[in-house]
Parts: C-alpha cells; sequence; structure tokens
C-alpha cells in the first residue's frame, strides 16, 4: 500500500468521552492520529493521554510474541513461544481444569482495559467460548455498579442527560467529577452555558482542575453527599420551590421522601459535610430558584459504603424540582443505559447454570480457581486488596493466562503471556457513556508481530480445541451485525455499512432530549423517592470516625496523566506524572513535621505504599488523596494505593469502596 490515507475510528479506552479519531496511514505504517473534527461531541480534540497513542503502540516495551514463564511467578522472566506451543499447552491445561475440577474453576477476567463491544468488555468477547467450557460467570463491578444501582432504584434506568444539553443549562453542579480531566469534552459545552449566563459549582473533596475553572467550589467531606443533596433540598421547601405539579404527576414515595429531607437542615448538613452552612443555603437558594438545573455525576462519589444510596439521592433532586421538564435539566450519569445493541451472552451454550466470581473480589475468591484468564485488565495495579491479590496469583497450581500489549504487574504472574492488538490494529463497535453516538473503529494497519485480536484469538483456541459450534468461528464483522440487529428504535437508520462510511452516527433520539418529561421507565411509570434508610448512608470512614488508629481519610482519584494503568508505561506520561504523590492539608502535614517532598509511608492494618508528601489546601483537614494509575512495580516500594484498600463491597450493586479508607502517614 502507498500514498497517504485517513481512517476513521474510536478511543477505545474507559472514558465517557469515546472519542471519533482519525488516523493517517502512509505507506501502511500510522503516522498521524487526531480527533475528528467532524463528530459532535470530539469537535477534533483529544486528551493529553490519548495524543501519545501511536507512540504507545510502538513502545520498545510492547508484547508482540507468546510467552511462556521461566522464573517465579511474580518475576516477569519468559522466553519467547509459538501460537501452535501457546495453544497446545492452554488447550492441555484447560482440558484438565475442566475434566478435574469443573468448568466452573476458570475465572475468565475481563477488565476495562478496552470497552469495545467486540474486543472489550462492552459486549461478547470470549463469552462463548467460556460457555463452552463451563466456566464461570465475571461481575465486572469495579466502575459504577453501586451508582448504576442507585439511579434504576430511582429512575428505573441509570440512563439521563444527554450531556450536550447542558449547553442550556442555567446553574451546573459537577458533583465529584473532575470534569477537565476525566472527560473533558463536555466543559465545551458546560462552556456554552456559561457565555449564556449559567452558574458553575464544583463539589468535590479535592480542589480539582475543574474546581479552579468553576464559579465556586465546595469542599465536601467525602462520603456525605447524601447528605449534601437532601440539605439542597431542605432549602428548595423552605422556600417552597419544589414543583408540585411534577411531583404530583411523575414521582412516588413523596410525603416520606419529604419528612426525610426536613430531618436534614442546613447547620446538621453542615456538620456531616464539612461545607460550611452559609454556603449549603447559598446554593440551595440557587437550586431552588435556577431553571434548568444540570447535575453531573460521575464515578468516584459512589465507590464508598453508601454510594448508591447517594446517587439515589442525588438522581431525586430533578424529581423534586422539576427539572426533568426542561431542556438542560436533569442528571447525567452515565449514558450507556440508552444503548440498545443486542448483546447476546449466549447462555444457551452453557450445558447448566454457572457460577459469579465477582472482579472487586479477587482476592477472596481466587482460592476456588484453578485457571485465571485475565485481558484488558491489570488487577495486580488496579483492583482492592493489592497484596492479597499478589499471594493469590502467586499459587503454583493457579494457571494464569494473560492477553495484553505490555508487560504490567499482573504479566509477571502469568504462566502464558498472549500478544494482543491495540486499536488501530483491529475493528470493534464502541458507544460512549457520556454522549448519545455509536461509533466504528476502522483497522488502520496490520498487527506488530505476532499480535491478534481477542476476537481472533478465542477463535483460533476454539478451533485448536476441537470445537465445532459454528457462532464460535463468527467474524468481527457478523458478530458487529448482530449486535445492531435488536430492532429498538433508537438504531433506526443506523446500519454497519454507514458506521464503516461514517465513522460515527447519532442513537436516534430527539434534540433536545428530555427522556423523562413525560415519565420513568419503573413499573409505575414514576419517579422511585428513596425510602428514609436509603437516602444517606454514612461512608466507612464516618462510621469509624474516632475509633480507628488510622485518622486520615483516603481518597484515590485519577490522574490526569494515565487512564486507570493505562500509559502507566509510557516514559513521557511517566516523566510529567512525577512520582506517586500524597496531598496532606497543613495542618495535618504539621501536626505529623510532614514538609513538601517528604517521602512517607501512606498505611493501615491492609498494607502501606510510598509517596511524596505536596503539603496543599487542596484538599481538607483529615483527607488526604494520592492519584491512581501508577504501576506498582515501578513506584516506590513495588507498591500503589490499592494495598490499602479494602476489598469491602458498598451498599448497592456490589460496587467497590475505593475512596472509603482510612489511613496514616509517616515518614520514611
Amino acid at each position: 500500500m502507498s500514498g497517504e490515507l485517513r481512517v476513521l475510528g474510536a478511543c477505545p479506552l474507559d472514558c465517557p468521552d469515546t472519542c471519533s479519531w482519525v488516523v493517517t496511514v502512509e505507506d501502511g505504517a500510522a503516522v498521524k492520529l487526531r480527533g475528528n473534527p467532524d463528530q459532535p461531541y470530539t469537535r477534533g480534540a483529544l486528551c493529553v493521554k490519548v495524543n501519545r497513542y501511536l507512540e504507545h503502540t510502538r513502545a520498545d516495551d510492547r508484547i508482540l510474541h507468546p510467552m511462556r514463564r521461566v522464573g517465579p511467578k511474580g518475576s516477569g522472566q519468559f522466553e519467547r513461544i509459538t501460537w501452535e506451543e501457546a495453544l497446545d499447552e492452554i488447550s492441555v491445561r484447560l482440558r484438565g481444569i475442566v475434566e478435574e475440577h469443573g468448568g466452573e474453576a476458570i475465572w475468565p477476567y475481563l477488565g476495562t482495559g478496552s470497552l469495545g463491544y467486540l474486543q472489550g468488555c462492552e459486549g461478547v468477547a470470549g463469552r462463548r467460548f467460556w460457555n463452552m467450557l463451563g466456566a464461570s460467570k465475571h461481575w465486572l463491578n469495579i466502575c459504577s455498579a453501586a451508582g448504576n444501582s442507585g439511579l434504576r432504584r430511582t429512575n428505573g434506568t441509570a440512563g439521563g442527560m444527554d450531556p450536550e444539553n447542558f449547553a442550556l443549562s442555567k446553574l451546573i453542579l459537577l458533583w465529584g467529577t473532575n470534569t477537565l480531566t476525566t472527560g473533558h469534552h463536555l466543559w465545551k459545552f458546560i462552556q456554552d452555558a456559561r457565555a449564556d449566563g449559567a452558574h458553575v459549582v464544583a463539589i468535590d473533596p479535592i480542589r480539582t482542575r475543574t474546581a479552579d475553572q468553576a464559579d465556586e467550589h465546595l469542599a465536601i467531606r467525602p462520603g456525605t453527599d447524601g447528605a449534601l443533596a437532601l440539605g439542597l433540598l431542605n432549602v428548595v421547601l423552605a422556600e417552597n420551590a419544589q414543583d408540585e405539579e411534577y411531583l404530583a404527576e411523575h414521582t412516588e414515595g413523596w410525603a416520606e421522601f419529604r419528612e426525610e429531607i426536613l430531618r436534614y437542615p442546613v447547620e446538621r448538613v453542615a456538620e456531616i459535610t464539612g461545607i460550611p452552612a452559609e454556603a449549603v443555603h447559598r446554593l440551595g437558594m440557587r437550586l431552588a430558584h435556577t431553571r434548568p438545573t444540570a447535575l453531573r455525576a460521575t464515578h468516584g462519589l459512589q465507590r464508598h459504603a453508601g454510594g448508591g444510596a447517594a446517587l439515589r439521592t442525588i438522581a431525586a433532586i430533578p424529581g423534586v424540582t422539576g427539572d426533568w421538564r426542561h431542556p438542560g435539566g436533569g442528571l447525567a450519569f452515565s449514558t450507556s443505559d440508552h444503548v440498545h445493541l443486542d448483546i447476546d451472552r449466549r447462555d444457551d451454550l452453557l450445558a447448566k447454570p454457572v457460577r459469579t466470581l465477582v472482579m472487586t473480589k479477587l482476592a477472596s475468591q481466587l482460592e476456588s480457581v484453578k485457571c485465571l484468564w485475565v485481558y484488558a485488565a491489570n488487577p495486580a495495579g488496579s483492583s482492592p486488596d493489592a497484596n492479597a491479590i499478589r499471594r493469590g496469583l502467586a499459587r503454583e497450581d493457579l494457571f494464569t493466562v494473560v492477553m495484553e500489549h505490555f508487560p504490567t504487574d499482573t504479566v509477571d504472574y502469568a504462566d502464558i503471556v498472549l500478544p494482543a492488538t491495540m486499536q488501530t490494529e483491529h475493528h470493534d463497535l464502541h458507544a460512549g457513556y457520556g454522549h448519545m453516538y455509536l461509533l466504528w473503529n476502522e483497522q488502520a494497519v496490520p498487527p506488530p508481530g505476532e499480535c491478534l485480536s481477542t476476537t481472533e484469538t478465542f477463535r483460533r483456541l476454539a478451533a485448536h480445541m476441537g470445537m465445532t459450534e459454528p457462532s464460535l468461528f463468527d467474524s468481527d464483522l457478523e458478530l458487529a451485525e448482530q449486535l445492531l440487529s435488536s430492532g429498538h428504535p433508537s438504531l433506526e437508520g443506523i446500519t454497519l455499512d454507514r458506521l464503516r462510511k461514517e465513522g460515527w452516527m447519532r442513537m436516534s433520539y430527539p434534540r433536545p432530549f428530555t427522556p423523562f418529561a413525560e415519565g420513568f421507565p419503573t413499573p409505575s411509570g414514576r419517579l422511585r423517592f428513596p425510602p428514609p434508610d436509603q437516602a444517606y448512608v454514612p461512608s466507612h470512614t464516618a462510621a469509624a470516625a474516632g475509633g480507628s488508629p488510622y485518622p486520615l481519610t483516603l481518597i484515590t482519584p485519577a490522574s490526569h496523566t494515565f487512564l486507570n494503568t493505562t500509559f502507566g508505561n509510557n516514559p513521557e506520561l511517566r516523566r510529567r506524572a512525577k512520582d506517586p504523590v500524597v496531598l496532606v492539608n497543613p495542618a495535618d502535614a504539621a501536626a505529623r513535621g510532614l514538609a513538601d517532598g517528604r517521602r512517607v509511608r501512606v498505611h493501615n492494618d491492609g498494607g502501606e505504599f510510598l509517596a511524596d508528601v505536596e503539603v496543599s489546601d487542596r484538599v481538607a483537614a483529615g483527607v488526604v488523596a494520592s492519584r491512581k494509575g501508577h504501576w506498582p512495580k515501578l513506584s516506590p516500594g513495588g507498591a500503589g494505593p490499592n494495598a490499602v484498600v479494602a476489598e469491602r463491597d458498598g451498599d448497592m450493586g456490589r460496587g467497590p469502596a475505593f475512596h472509603d479508607n482510612l489511613v496514616e502517614i509517616t515518614p520514611v
């Protein structure tokens, strides 16, 4: 191939924006990557991370060939083998495990390294193959399980506003979300609203990049979001600003919820949340008298013991104010529930029902597993109770296969490593969880070395094991056609041919989109206000306050330079990120004799990690913060924040509690 070619694709990473991109290919090589200027949400811009994606595909440490472990588990010592040798060994081991222990001893552990419906966690990758073996199912609860569960209990769906409608809002509450780091394309629509007079408030325990740019920042105590929502509604009621007509026509449980709101006057809420009473009252007044009001809440605020309840109560706010009536009003958490592809998990291929293993319970559930197959995931760097996970991965009787691009901490424990393609090297179908578009990713260049796509790997393995079920061998284009065949009205006019030609298409929803102006997808057709015992559930840290030897609440927000642990090995992004840092309030630093740059141990009964102190009023006294994303093995002491994160469930959906941990900090 010669000359220049523009190939349309999509970013696969765990971000709400799911950007449309354009790859320029010259003489068979990808030479340029940019955001698609024609796509209304991407608007031509990528993020600081993905701008380096092509460089990342050509990195010196890219895994290009199958490998077999030759050293102790955890040593990262491997020898190169052929695909035939890899498939032979895998086939023998899988058959033996099924015969001796049953298929449920196999755990296909799939993460959010890709959100593709073909190659990643959103869709069909490997599911048919695993069902043929009778493997355990995998519950991917690590991201948004608590929030989704809370929202569905209130609204009947986790789907909400079209984020583009933020341009129509007059009051915008960015609640527990650092928009400029974790989904910056929304900011353009917020800027459009500000140009038309909108007031923007950031509600966050950290004064983030986004909080710096907002009109107002409320430094909330971690895990008290539900109490703040009740306090704001208390002011709305005091102002008699509730929308009585909307309440009567479109909600249920209002009388009981109203009584619960009255139990949270501003002064009580100030004590719980750490936000000054006058600030709570001021925002409550704005909420009472500003239509439309848009709320943006993302995954960080639901990663504590009361996370589901927090989202459930925050979702009640536009039901009280009637903001769902208005374009530019309501709540945006995730648009995923507006996506209606035909995701057939093919449970008919199972010989019998099988158990489900929980992604964030790897440390405690791995003991019953004989084969762990990891793809699009790096649990040694991303999952709770990291020390226990490492002990489990080191078991000699555990056969571990990892499909990867780079030698992560998890790869170091693998028995077999399989080289996986990256986004420019395969086909995939995507839908953003922060916008209303479907996107197609066309393969731009051939895979390097011996890398195979996820779908092709499972096709070859099925053939190698002598399986004959026809659906195991469906091509990527056939799988995509099946996904688009649901017949749901939102897919009207969307075909694979059009997607491949145009790169993206908006799902068939009206503009502007007001999903709950006339009702909700609940059995009654009404919003269901939370019962009193689910309106505010305190975090673990709040419940343990005063009775723990660890007085500091640790939160682990997203990094500006890494996406989870993706790019954690990129030299330039590592240089920008510097060594791991822990933000410490000046009062807490003074009490411990800590100064800027001091190397410290952040520790509790679960473990410890090392970081350099940054003394800063960006966090309140009693709160410390250390960004996630650094690879443990590339960090001081060989550990990251998940060494001190307990493996515990939140209140709904078995969501994890990454931001709900008590620690102490001591100098090294």
